[in-house]
């Protein structure tokens, strides 16, 4: 059901892919509201094709930014007003990978030529982002910012690797610039910790389907799924939480407020 929350509003998602991208549900959602988008992602989305496909479908328009790149964002910065009319109101920051991870790099023994390249693609990306859109003045005034963020930031999940201090880094960058871009122009920037979910980045962590099980059966309403997931997003984007900023905010069914749940601890709930 739609309700015109984004009705006459202009944003850029960044990270869509595919069906199962939460992203892709963002941006599917922020149009039903009536809002007007365009798609961004790594130069090798458009090679493969998917991305093309997606904005096809949708009746938008992508660009091409590797997003660690100042030109790129530039770029991109640059020419999404003009396509769309006018300065952005709303932008998702959808960006994950650890090249430790892909590779099978334990913890303990990881390449810091990888970590950095993961910084990069995961966290700094999101500083880049902003700082670009920001100096371009591309950002309306009252605008919302949001990135995808995960619960390891500050718990530890073993499978997660490096790519917890990398959603740490991405969590305190939203409070930073979420400060000085509130000040100067009432922009929110907030980070959204969702839960496990079933997209290509986050089924390629080792043990990630077993998680998923053991954290849809932790969490009082089960796990949150990508389109409820784009649901939240909508009122964030929206001018009803133009009051909300520099908050981390939990879209977890409940998982992070869990010490422990009695079925699984008196074996009612079986994990696999």
């Amino acid at each position: 059901m739609a309700y015109g929350l984004l009705k006459g509003k202009r944003g850029v998602v960044f990270g869509a892919l595919d069906e199962h991208s939460i992203a892709t549900h963002v941006a599917k959602r922020a149009i039903e509201e009536g809002a007007s988008i365009v798609l961004t992602n790594a130069p090798v989305a458009f090679r493969a094709g998917t991305i093309n496909k997606l904005a096809e479908e949708l009746g938008v328009e992508a660009i091409a930014a590797d997003a660690t790149s100042i030109d790129d964002l530039t770029n991109l910065f640059e020419k999404a007003p003009e396509i769309l009319g006018g300065k952005i109101d709303f932008v998702l920051h959808s960006i994950g990978m650890s090249v430790n991870i892909r590779k099978k790099r334990e913890y303990f023994d990881l390449n810091y030529d990888w970590m950095q390249k993961t910084y990069d693609i995961s966290a700094i990306s999101f500083h880049k982002m902003m700082q670009v859109a920001h100096k371009l003045d591309s950002l309306n005034e009252g605008g919302s910012i949001i990135a995808l963020t995960y619960i390891a930031a500050d718990r530890t999940f073993p499978f997660y690797s490096e790519m917890a201090e990398a959603k740490a880094i991405l969590e305190s960058y939203a409070r930073s610039f979420g400060y000085h871009l509130g000040e100067r122009k009432r922009i929110r920037v907030n980070t959204v910790s969702q839960s496990p979910t079933m997209t290509k980045a986050g089924s390629g962590v080792k043990g990630f389907a077993e998680f998923f099980e053991y954290s849809d059966k932790m969490s009082p309403l089960g796990n949150a799924d990508a389109e409820s997931c784009a649901d939240y997003c909508m009122t964030l984007f929206s001018d009803l939480t133009r009051m909300v900023t520099m908050q981390n905010l939990y879209h977890d069914g409940g998982f992070s407020k869990m010490g422990m749940h009695p079925g699984i601890m008196t074996g009612e709930l079986r994990i696999i």
